[in-house]
């Protein structure tokens, strides 16, 4: 079996994550050259991917990180450095008090926000540019919970909420309308933003079109991303700032798992030592199916399973596949992309084990990162 690392699948603890410094450096040289093309600015939104031990690599080629909330903001503050931005759709007060002392930039997602908090703001002593993320009713994005421009969205606000009289000590406007999607979305967005909310961004320093930019992605049009940004920073004299997440991560991430057991049911089946509810929470929310090396789709190769986790959750399945030979306790299994979201968003549901992080490094080596155990179970409640 060809793998896109080097590392003997078999000499890992499963189930693990395994994360390339190799394909995350070439996630980061095409977004550093975005940069150098059109002057913008790019942050790493750590929803999508917070393994801090490998921010000294990417610190070279990206201007900082953006977070969602306090813990966020401050490790891309002690971690990464550059530049700290943090959106939230509403900041406890508490919560401020500390957010003023480490970020650069504040996103409010209302009028109401700003004004609650703009004091805090002013008194922190420091320089922070504030901004407001307004929703321009437009997206592309086709799974539900994933659209913000939804109606009865909580996120921006809309153009007949938005406050041209409270614009003072406001820098900037904040857009976050795409998932998953290339520069002909973005594209097709703008005119959206311009008829909205274009009579306001001349008096802004910054223009943050958010994440959901698939920039790494084989075959994004990333001519017509520069285009675009730099149609935007001429045309109002502003700093276009992207915050991709997954695009910083993409294909730089596996998740290896060993099979445990097989039996039949109606269909074969395959149980793993991985759970689709604990470690790859995605799989059962957006839902999707992970891409598996050397497999097919049910029924496209010769024997075909129904791959399921071990919790005791009926529906903790992570889908049908097919393989050339029949599988059997003790093989191992590679699921595709899953340094983004699936590390920050796993549990212990069940008490299973976290898997353990491994860092395949420039130099081909294999190094243990992080173990879990027990005591990270027990310690959450």
């Amino acid at each position: 079996m060809n793998y896109p690392f080097e590392t003997d699948i078999y000499s890992l603890h499963t189930p693990c994550y395994l994360v390339s410094e190799k394909a995350l450096t070439h996630n980061m040289e095409i977004l550093l050259d975005v940069r150098k093309r059109t002057g913008c600015r790019i942050l790493l939104a750590q929803k999508a991917f917070s393994m801090y031990v490998t921010y000294p690599l990417m610190r070279p080629y990206i201007d900082g990180t953006t977070a969602s909330g306090l813990y966020e903001a401050r490790l891309g503050h002690e971690e990464f450095g550059g530049e700290t931005h943090v959106f939230s759709p509403a900041y406890k007060k508490d919560d401020m008090k500390e957010l003023v002392k480490i970020c650069d930039d504040i996103i409010f997602n209302s009028f109401s926000q700003w004004k609650l908090h703009r004091d805090t703001v002013k008194k922190s002593g420091r320089h922070i540019s504030c901004g407001i993320r307004c929703n321009p009713l437009y997206s592309e994005v086709e799974t539900a919970i994933y659209d913000p421009c939804a109606e009865g969205s909580r996120l921006g606000v809309t153009p007949d909420s938005f406050e041209s009289g409270e614009l003072d000590g406001i820098e900037g406007l904040h857009f976050h309308t795409m998932c998953e999607q290339g520069a002909d979305v973005l594209a097709r967005t703008v005119p959206h933003i311009e008829e909205h909310f274009g009579a306001y961004l001349k008096d802004m320093k910054w223009l943050n079109l958010g994440g959901g930019h698939h920039i790494t992605k084989e075959g994004y049009d990333i001519d017509l991303l520069c285009r675009t940004v730099d149609r935007l920073q001429q045309k109002y004299g502003v700093q276009v700032y992207l915050e991709p997440g997954e695009a910083c991560a993409l294909d730089a991430g596996w998740l290896i798992t060993e099979v445990l057991d097989t039996g039949r049911h109606g269909i074969e089946l395959a149980i793993v030592d991985t759970s689709a509810a604990c470690h790859m929470p995605d799989v059962l929310e957006m839902p999707y199916r992970p891409n598996i090396i050397g497999s097919g789709k049910s029924g496209e190769k010769k024997f075909t399973y129904r791959l399921g986790g071990p919790t005791c959750l009926a529906g903790d399945v992570i889908g049908d596949y097919s393989f050339d030979e029949p599988l059997k306790a003790g093989d191992r299994l590679v699921l595709c992309d899953m340094a983004i979201y699936s590390m920050c968003k796993n549990n212990t549901f069940n008490g299973m084990p976290l898997p353990y992080i491994y860092t395949e490094k420039l130099d081909g080596s294999t190094e243990l990162t992080r173990r879990f155990g027990y005591s990270d179970f027990k310690s959450r409640l």
